[in-house]
């Protein structure tokens, strides 16, 4: 054993751990990220908020591509690394989760008290009346709205085909015949519940997230680089407060100077043996 990874162990059993999870915890779920290997095989930006609102051609492009790649999503089911971080909370180990991740699968694997930082492509807002509704429903307006398209629905082919956001690789030709169905109530713009780059995340939910770090035992970083600094704050939020700063991630982080110890290690892997030794 590692003195970094035994170092880990007495960390987490000492529980009070926060964990905050970033896309590299769910590319075992078969979901991309935006910067380690499966993001640069990733094609396409992802949407900006400005882009989304500021043009309809750019709302049908998303929603086509979209609608596509949420079948990829919806099928994804948690791996490991998910399953290890719901135990471990369980135990009492884990007190909070705070992920970057739209996926879901935090609480699929079952986990509790999860802050979506980023929101969640389950559900669906109205940019004019605020109503939030679940994804399951829009996609069977869409699918109604867009017979033709109901061949295409198992086409994304993994990594290649989707990525971290749910968008997927459509052509353009194909974008042109899509149809987009406004809200229920209201007939306003309809936006999946996430950030979206260039919008900024509530302040409320930043500050629970930051109250959640400063009461943190230990905050545990897995699968994020840390690049943006969305996520980046709260390393070092939990630096300024002398709160313990373990990363797991494939690659180097941003946050390697702000930490105790740093591991370059498969999540799934490395989080069971975790779980295997503070038992």
């Amino acid at each position: 054993m590692s003195h970094a990874f035994a170092m880990l162990v007495d960390l987490v059993a000492d529980g009070g751990v926060v964990v905050l999870s970033g896309a590299g915890l769910s590319t075992e779920s078969g979901i991309p990220d935006y910067r380690g290997e499966t993001g640069r095989a990733r094609k396409g930006e992802p949407m900006t908020y400005q882009t989304f609102v500021g043009s309809a051609a750019a709302r049908q492009r998303y929603w086509a591509r979209s609608h596509l790649g949420w079948q990829h999503i919806a099928r994804a089911a948690s791996n490991d690394g998910h399953r290890v971080v719901a135990e471990l909370q369980a135990r009492g180990l884990v007190s909070a989760v705070i992920t970057q991740n739209v996926d879901g699968l935090h609480q699929a694997a079952g986990a509790k008290q999860v802050v979506e930082l980023h929101g969640s492509l389950h559900r669906v807002r109205c940019l004019s009346c605020g109503e939030r509704s679940r994804r399951e429903r829009l996609d069977e307006r869409l699918r109604a709205a867009n017979p033709a398209w109901t061949a295409m629905l198992g086409a994304p082919d993994g990594d290649a085909g989707v990525n971290p956001d749910g968008d997927a690789a459509v052509e353009d030709s194909l974008v042109a015949s899509f149809r987009v169905v406004d809200c229920e109530s209201c007939g306003g713009l309809l936006k999946p519940d996430v950030i979206f780059f260039g919008e900024n995340v509530p302040r409320p939910r930043v500050q629970e997230c930051f109250e959640l770090t400063e009461c943190a035992g230990t905050l545990l970083v897995l699968g994020s680089s840390l690049t943006v600094m969305s996520g980046y704050r709260f390393v070092r939020r939990a630096a300024e407060h002398d709160i313990p700063v373990a990363i797991i991630n494939q690659g180097p982080t941003r946050g390697d100077g702000d930490a105790l110890l740093s591991l370059d290690a498969p999540l799934g892997a490395t989080l069971t043996r975790l779980l295997r030794e503070v038992a």
